[in-house]
């Protein structure tokens, strides 16, 4: 295909991925807006909430995964028009999600009284305890947003999320204001100030996307008829089988940058600090990705149910032409502005400096960071998520970290040598995803016309 025909495509991949990217943007500036509010307290408190962050990303996260599983099951059912089924889907995905939940909470806080054995300063771990555990008093509503908001985008509305994020980002920096510095009257409580002001914002999310659901009609039918339908056993494998192989694939990929940060904080507190900085920025432009990403699964969970095999694959090459546009940009962008962007988080020059050398880095691997994530998002689609988790354990903790770890001690690379093996492990993942989706586009399309000529005879 000519590229000015890909313009369609285009089109409809932004219309549903622009309010994902709002959506997504909205959720990693939770952590940046804490970065920025409590840099300004001080470099040890900015250490903390990187160490504290980095150990509760991985329960969050599979938290997170385990909800992507509703949106392919919904949106193939949702594309047959198959309305009962994808409210059964609904009904089970809520009733599996919380109790996981639950269950990851718990988890959390076990991994609390194992913060003091990670190799951090005991003035880091001093201060990200409390803030951990607000943290953690978060994950239940957090996963039961992100139910929400998976089901309805994979019936194709993304805007809901949109609002809510946004409107949430406002609460928490409304209550870090006020319980970080102490201000009209609330105690001044530092980075535990933070936390709180994390928690109340994860608190009101699912509860504002419920009284949007029942003031519409639209979206109300579908809490009408979850009521009637019934918690079956065969949807709940279904999903955990879709969701779990999705969480641990991103466990994979955050644990290798929850490890890389372990190690940061083995060379000092400036390097921590720097890297929290870094990998922030980074977080939230990769966010553009996965917003492109989310819009990919839920086009081709749609066209797979449609059975629209040509459209599937120009949907997703739109895609990818999309990702590495955004991400030339960005990386652009992070070279020429290496030095002023670091001025966001903190006033120490030190950390300043060190961040500017890793944001070079980072823009490289934006590239591969943006390929690596459309095409787990197309895969998703597919729901095909099983090869693609192993895939992201070869690439991120078989390759990325033993070059982080080899680069950065033994070769003397310091925190650049952690940040090079980032970009090899999304760079390899990237290239083994792509060829997971041509070899399934592939096969796809030998079944489609072998059906065709059989029922033609």
């Amino acid at each position: 295909m000519k590229f000015s025909e890909y313009f369609p495509y285009y089109r409809r991949n932004l219309t549903l991925a622009f309010p994902v990217i709002l959506s997504q943007l909205g959720q990693v500036s939770v952590s940046l807006v804490d970065n920025a509010m409590v840099g300004r307290v001080g470099t040890v408190e900015l250490a903390a909430a990187s160490f504290a962050n980095s150990v509760f990303m991985i329960g969050m996260i599979f938290g997170m995964g385990i909800t992507f599983g509703i949106t392919p099951l919904a949106g193939q059912t949702y594309g047959k028009g198959e309305i009962r089924q994808t409210t059964q889907w609904f009904k089970n995905g809520i009733f599996t999600y919380i109790i996981a939940g639950f269950f990851l909470t718990l988890i959390m806080l076990g991994v609390y009284f194992l913060l003091p054995y990670f190799g951090q300063s005991p003035e880091v771990t001093r201060e990200a305890q409390p803030y951990y555990l607000w943290l953690c008093a978060s994950m239940i509503p957090f996963v039961g947003f992100f139910t929400l908001k998976q089901f309805f985008e994979g019936i194709g509305n993304t805007r809901m999320a949109m609002k809510i994020t946004l409107a949430s980002n406002a609460v928490n920096v409304l209550f870090n204001y006020l319980f970080i510095y102490g201000k009209w009257g609330f105690p001044e409580m530092g980075l535990e100030g933070a936390g709180v002001g994390t928690f109340i914002s994860r608190l009101i999310m699912p509860v504002l996307f419920l009284l949007i659901i029942m003031r519409n009609s639209r979206f109300r039918k579908y809490l009408i008829l979850a009521h009637v339908q019934r918690i079956r056993k065969h949807d709940i494998v279904r999903l955990l089988k879709i969701g779990l192989p999705i969480a641990f694939q991103l466990i994979v990929e955050m644990l290798s940058f929850s490890i890389g940060a372990v190690m940061m904080g083995w060379l000092g507190v400036v390097e921590l600090a720097a890297h929290q900085v870094a990998i922030g920025l980074a977080s939230f432009t990769y966010m553009i990705s996965l917003g492109i990403s989310t819009a990919s699964t839920i086009r081709v969970s749609h066209m797979m149910g449609a059975r629209d095999f040509a459209g599937m694959r120009n949907a997703a090459n739109a895609a990818a032409h999309l990702v590495l546009s955004f991400m030339t940009f960005n990386a652009l962008m992070f070279i020429a502005l290496r030095f002023i962007l670091p001025q966001i988080f903190t006033t120490d020059t030190a950390v300043i400096d060190l961040a500017a050398k890793l944001l070079i880095i980072a823009a490289i691997f934006q590239l591969f960071d943006g390929l690596q994530v459309v095409m787990l998002g197309i895969l998703r689609g597919l729901a095909d998520v099983k090869v693609p988790m192993f895939l992201a354990f070869i690439a991120y903790l078989c390759i990325g970290i033993p070059v982080s770890w080899v680069f950065a001690f033994p070769l003397n690379f310091g925190p650049s040598g952690i940040w090079f093996g980032y970009l090899v492990g999304l760079g390899v993942a990237g290239i083994l995803f792509n060829f997971r989706f041509r070899k399934n586009l592939k096969t796809l399309s030998f079944k489609s016309t072998a059906a065709h000529k059989v029922s033609g005879l």
